[in-house]
Formats: C-alpha cells, structure tokens, sequence
C-alpha cells in the first residue's frame, strides 16, 4: 500500500514537471528568426522609449542669440533686400522696407543687396528685435555706408517712417513707391492687396 502511494506521488510530480516545461517551451526557429530581424531593424529609441523621444514645444532659449555685444561683424549672407545672416544671427535692415522675393522688383532688390555686401565685411549694431525674432540692426559697410541708404537710394527700397522717424525719406527715389506698391500699401496697412495680390499668384500657379 505505501509503495502504491509513493508511486503515485511521483507520477503526479513527473506529469506536473511536464506540463510546466510545455509553458516554458522555447520559441520555433522561426519565431527566433522573427524576434532577431525585428531588433535588428528597430531603432533603439522605439526598443527604449524615454521621455526626451517625445516632441517638445519650441524653447525660445535654445534659438540662435546675437552676440553680446551690441556690435556683430562679419560677412554677410543675403535672404532678401533688407534681410541678412552675419555669424548665424538672421538681421533685419533698420528702417527700410524693401520687396519680398515673389514681389515686383523683390529680386532685383536682393541682388543689388548682395552686389553691395560682396567680399565685404559687414558691422551690425543691434538696435531691437522684431515680432518675428530677427535682429533689427544698422548695417554699415566697411568704409561706414549705411547699408539701407543705399538700397533706399538705388531706387529698391522705401523708408518705413514707422521704424526710421523719416530718417531715409529724402533718400528715396521719385518712382519708389509707385514700383514697390505692395510694401507702400504694407505701410498703409492695406495687407488686403497683399492677400490679392498673392492669391492672384497663386492661381497662375496652379494654371501653369
């Protein structure tokens, strides 16, 4: 009778040892050929997610800053007619305002812009920045030319009296607001003939 016992206590020790080794079978090898191709090919930032792979909202602090002094120099990468980038600081020409790119007379103004700055060194005093986070400055050249006097009197910029008090007026040619109507009209505050202008350019676009 004991000896019965006993062999049934080893026969339900044998049957649960079985049952457990099935739950921890090992994986077929093509499950394991599956499980290797997969971390092979994840980036790790997805393997192990951590709370800098999230997206952040846009940190003022870790945008390009002007250079403590008031006085940047250097040369100087043209974006339009009165924007620049000298030592990775995007400037805004002081006072003037000159035509965008896709406007009338908008790429003239850049290439005279860029004619004047050629193999220059450019000084800009920071005096503000503006609503878009530019630095507005009075660029002068080498030899002490004041960068928007001289697009204003090229006839590709307007004073903006707004920014300057006036103080380019004089300096603009008898024809200028009559060629850059669509800054004129920004200076007005008519940003309706912006938009319609624009809109008329877009569907050109979209016909060609």
């Amino acid at each position: 009778m004991f000896e019965a016992l006993l062999i049934a206590a080893a026969f339900t020790a044998l049957v649960a040892t079985i049952i457990h080794k099935k739950g921890q079978q090992r994986p077929s090898r093509k499950q394991r050929r599956i499980h290797r191709i997969t971390q092979e090919h994840t980036p790790a930032r997805l393997l192990e997610p951590s709370p800098e792979s999230h997206a952040r909202p846009f940190e003022a602090d870790s945008a390009e800053a002007p250079s403590s002094s008031r006085v940047i120099k250097g040369p100087a990468y043209v974006i339009d007619g009165d924007s620049l980038v000298i030592n990775k600081t995007q400037v805004r020409l002081h006072g003037i305002d000159a035509p965008e790119i896709n406007h009338p007379y908008g790429k003239k103004a850049k290439w005279a812009m860029v004619t004047l700055c050629k193999g220059q060194t450019i000084s800009a005093e920071i005096l503000a920045e503006d609503d878009h986070g530019r630095t507005v400055a009075r660029c002068r050249l080498a030899h002490g030319r004041d960068l928007s006097a001289e697009l204003v009197k090229l006839g590709l910029a307007i004073d903006w009296p707004k920014f300057s008090g006036g103080e380019y007026r004089a300096l603009e040619v008898d024809d200028a607001r009559r060629k850059m109507w669509l800054a004129d009209a920004r200076q007005k505050g008519r940003m309706y003939v912006w938009k319609r202008f624009e809109a008329r350019q877009a569907a050109q676009k979209g016909e060609s």
